[in-house]
């Protein structure tokens, strides 16, 4: 069966007007390439047109702040992304003149840089025959071509990528590569895909044998843990409020949020109210508490994370809370934001 030929120009006929396809040099490529990590292009988009705008070289973001970067990267998730791609940024810049490394060896050396990300911008920028393998890439071929290997399995990396690799047609990696992305994301789509429109609806064996539904094969779970959460929104009587910045490695690192109290299991109003009261890191012991809002559940990847906002109103100016227009400056979990957005607004 002919593959190459027509999803090359099926690509060319229905590719996204997207604007790192538009942008010379590997800069524009990696960023965009490191957003969509687990983030769809339509979410992912905007962030990378601020991103263009605050950063347009590489130098402009290794010159900027953490912080900034992370606010910037707010609500996108995955924040070891933002703070690998800053670091990454410096090192560019800093030591590498402002070039990315043309090969997919030496950009896999790169902080924040797997073998998806660096196969993509050595192909894309670069030319070099490199086959990506991704989620769109496993769910094409393995419809396809009727393959029903575990793509959880240790094996089905390998198997997968040579068989992109014997596909790829011989100086064509870039619009190969793009093609096979692009076709898994707008056509060979996860969950009810239009088959009678596909290009390759007369050779498919997972038409054929009606298991698209079926494939590709993904038998591994995700564990997710529960976590429980209680933050303590302190307001003065200026209406200032306390926040601090996660030090600890895990989710949200050097991101900011309330203190903090984290109980091991889901307890009562009552049992968190004890916690509260009992709450040294102010100085002073809490007492006017109120829980604001009914518990929110926010779900990350691998936990679930249950939210209690608390407030603590006190008639006296608290040494170290700032105002609002200040708060809003710092880089937030997007439930914290959305929490303070809300809440603000309504007092």
């Amino acid at each position: 069966m002919e593959f190459s030929k027509p999803l090359i120009h099926w690509y060319l006929q229905n590719k996204r007007d997207l604007p790192w396809r538009k942008m010379p040099g590997a800069y524009p490529v990696w960023l965009s390439e490191i957003m969509l990590q687990q983030t769809r292009v339509a979410q992912g988009l905007p962030y990378f047109l601020r991103f263009m705008e605050a950063f347009p070289t590489v130098h402009d973001m290794a010159a900027a702040p953490e912080e900034q970067v992370l606010k910037l990267w707010q609500g996108l998730g995955y924040y070891s992304r933002a703070r690998n791609l800053h670091a990454t940024a410096k090192l560019v810049a800093f030591e590498m003149n402002g070039n990315f490394p043309d090969s997919y060896a030496g950009l896999l050396k790169l902080k924040g840089v797997g073998d998806y990300t660096a196969a993509a911008i050595a192909s894309i920028s670069y030319g070099e025959a490199v086959p990506v393998v991704d989620g769109n890439v496993y769910r094409v071929l393995s419809r396809v071509f009727g393959i029903d290997t575990d793509i959880s399995s240790g094996s089905a990396k390998k198997q997968f990528t040579e068989l992109a690799a014997s596909l790829m047609p011989k100086g064509q990696a870039s619009e190969f590569n793009q093609a096979m992305m692009e076709f898994g994301a707008l056509q060979c789509v996860p969950k009810s895909p239009d088959c009678g429109r596909c290009i390759f609806n007369k050779d498919c064996v997972a038409f054929a044998t009606g298991r698209v539904a079926e494939l590709p094969v993904k038998l591994k779970k995700t564990k997710v843990t529960n976590r429980f959460f209680n933050y303590l929104v302190l307001k003065d009587n200026r209406g200032f409020s306390m926040v601090q910045k996660r030090t600890a490695k895990g989710i949200w690192h050097n991101l900011y949020e309330f203190p903090l109290i984290e109980t091991e299991t889901a307890v009562s109003e009552d049992k968190a109210l004890s916690f509260i009261r009992d709450y040294k890191g102010f100085g002073f012991a809490p007492k006017d508490i109120t829980l604001i809002a009914d518990t929110v559940v926010h779900k990350l990847s691998h936990q679930h994370l249950h939210i209690r906002f608390w407030e603590i109103s006190v008639d006296f100016e608290v040494v170290g809370a700032i105002s609002e227009n200040a708060l809003k400056a710092y880089p937030f979990p997007v439930v914290i934001h959305n929490f303070i957005e809300k809440y603000w607004s309504e007092h």
